[in-house]
């Protein structure tokens, strides 16, 4: 089986990280990136086929020159994977306009950036898989998950429509959305609200709790999800969703139901606006 190269974003920790260990151990050609890859510790064995490199997503000039370099360097990018991204917890009144920004900036545009930076090269290959790295808050969103849970809803947006746009170049799309892993985006990448309300409390200042209660104790395991998402490469027919362990699962059950019922029960109603 030939040698892939990737192109992986969001790689100094938990499922880029992971990722980059299960691609490398594959036998592919790995390009790790990350804002400051200075503190950046090369899984063991791997130097030679990982190599890694500054990349800010929300800079398009950067995205643009890395992967730029990436084709002159190795030829061509079989995979992208959008992984980098942070949390933002707070209430839509509680988080500052700046807040909003960045992290929209963060965990849409910056797949939006990567994705037309590279869909030229899959597009001329004839060939090429995107994976982007959703959340369970864009299955059914939380009270205090506004900003970071609807720019993951935005990014499933663009990637339904974007699977469709490139199926006949052969490049495919998937949607990879975890449940609760125990990575360390609660404890290192989750933003808290520029201020507080106490009426919000009861909700946002839940799920606050929740998340902080939770943190090393996620059931999921990052390292078989790596190893489940690298296999999904080579399938002749890998999903647009995938949801990533019991919980998600759950919980995309969960909701389909809720949608089907609030539909059956006003659908009298909504079919009545035709002419």
């Amino acid at each position: 089986m030939a040698a892939r190269v990737w192109l992986i974003t969001g790689c100094s920790s938990g499922f880029g990280l992971e990722l980059v260990r299960a691609a490398a151990a594959r036998g592919d050609v790995v390009v790790a990136t990350m804002r400051n890859p200075s503190g950046f510790v090369m899984p063991e064995g791997m130097a030679g086929s990982v190599s890694v490199m500054a990349m800010d997503v929300t800079d398009e000039a950067q995205v643009k020159s890395v992967v730029d370099e990436v084709v002159r360097e190795c030829g061509r990018i079989d995979v992208l994977v959008n992984n980098a991204g942070y949390g933002l917890i707070g209430s839509l009144e509680e988080c500052s306009t700046e807040q909003i920004r960045r992290n929209i900036e963060t965990n849409l545009m910056g797949p939006i950036h990567t994705m037309r930076a590279v869909l030229p090269v899959m597009r001329a290959q004839k060939s090429g898989h995107i994976i982007n790295m959703s959340a369970a808050a864009a299955i059914e969103n939380y009270a205090g998950f506004s900003v970071y849970g609807g720019a993951k809803y935005g990014l499933e947006g663009v990637s339904e429509s974007v699977a469709a746009e490139v199926k006949p170049f052969g490049v495919r799309v998937m949607l990879v959305q975890p449940g609760p892993f125990r990575t360390d985006f609660i404890a290192r990448s989750m933003d808290r609200a520029a201020g507080t309300i106490a009426e919000y409390q009861p909700t946002v200042g839940k799920f606050a709790a929740f998340l902080d209660g939770v943190n090393g104790k996620q059931p999921g395991d990052p390292a078989k999800a790596a190893a489940l998402i690298v296999s999904l490469v080579d399938h002749e027919r890998p999903p647009l969703r995938l949801a990533l362990g019991k919980y998600a699962i759950g919980k995309v059950r969960r909701k389909q139901a809720s949608v089907l019922r609030e539909l059956e029960a006003w659908e009298a109603q909504g079919a009545a606006t035709e002419f």
